[in-house]
């Protein structure tokens, strides 16, 4: 929640935008400048801009991905399982949905237990008005990150803005609002570049943190019911990507690891002497599941 505050807040402190008027960017509080208004005007070399657009503009760049994707491809997709703010709305209005009809999506075909709730129907118009006030959230906020904060604010309140502004933040309300509605899953795992480059990563490293399954067990999660879950499949119903963490690695490319199906095995094996089935695995550990997982395909 913190870092989904920092998301909205981040232009209008001047922490993270570009200024397409000034063809700037802001980062910090402060103008981050290659150098290049120096140079017309003949305060610089060429060599001495060149050197700056390296290290201030490439190198930062290059830096910034490859920590990222090596974070990825440690770790897997921990920044839209943990920092994300879309991933935040995902949750907060999969909760609202299941409230107001019992499913995690309107696509699906059956109710979901959670939670031994009864789905209310008063829920539908506080589900179909977060989409709303999101969407247009989303929009206002992506568009401050290009124009000045003060502008389209101001613009907004007082009815000034300009017809472009007023058009991408009227497309952009519409386009956010029916993704919040309708295909938040999907977005998450095929549309999004950030979490597909991630799982990218995370494919590519054997040792890489993953949840594995004791299948010699498997027996045991016949009866994994808990609160949330009381028709059983703990793990299943509380991932909200709608994954099945049961599964390899392969079929778990779009996972978050957000470690919620971990937590709901826990609790199913409360009170017993057995740990969960469910493990986080690292490291050797991690290559010897993935090693395992394949002896496995292969058998079949």
């Amino acid at each position: 929640m913190g870092f989904f505050a920092l998301f909205l807040a981040a232009p209008a402190l001047d922490l993270l935008r570009f200024d397409l008027h000034e063809a700037q960017l802001w980062f910090g509080g402060q103008r981050w400048t290659l150098g290049i208004a120096a140079f017309q005007r003949g305060e610089l070399t060429a060599t001495q801009v060149a050197l700056s657009i390296f290290l201030r503009g490439i190198l930062p760049a290059v830096a910034l991905v490859a920590a990222f994707l090596a974070v990825a491809r440690r770790f897997g997709r921990v920044y839209c399982g943990w920092l994300c703010p879309h991933f935040s709305l995902v949750e907060g209005l999969n909760d609202l949905l299941h409230r107001a009809s019992g499913k995690l999506s309107v696509w699906d075909r059956h109710p979901v237990p959670r939670g031994g709730r009864v789905p209310q129907r008063r829920w539908w118009p506080l589900f179909a008005l977060a989409c709303a006030i999101f969407g247009f959230l989303w929009a206002i906020t992506l568009l401050t990150y290009l124009l000045p904060p003060r502008e389209i604010w101001g613009g907004l309140l007082s009815g000034t803005l300009t017809p472009n502004q007023a058009r991408f933040l009227a497309i952009g309300s519409v386009v956010f609002t029916l993704e919040f509605a309708f295909a938040r899953h999907l977005f998450c795992r095929f549309g999004c570049a950030v979490g597909l480059f991630q799982s990218l990563a995370w494919m590519s490293n054997p040792r890489a943190l993953v949840m594995a399954f004791d299948r010699a067990r498997a027996a045991e999660c016949r009866g994994c019911a808990t609160a949330d879950a009381p028709a059983g499949d703990a793990c299943e119903v509380a991932c909200p990507m709608r994954l099945r963490p049961r599964q390899v690695k392969r079929l778990m490319f779009s996972c978050v690891q957000c470690g919620q199906c971990l937590a709901q095995c826990e609790q199913s094996h409360a009170g017993r002497s057995a740990s969960p089935n469910l493990q986080w695995t690292i490291g050797v550990d991690a290559l010897r599941e993935t090693l395992r997982q394949r002896r496995d395909d292969r058998s079949r």
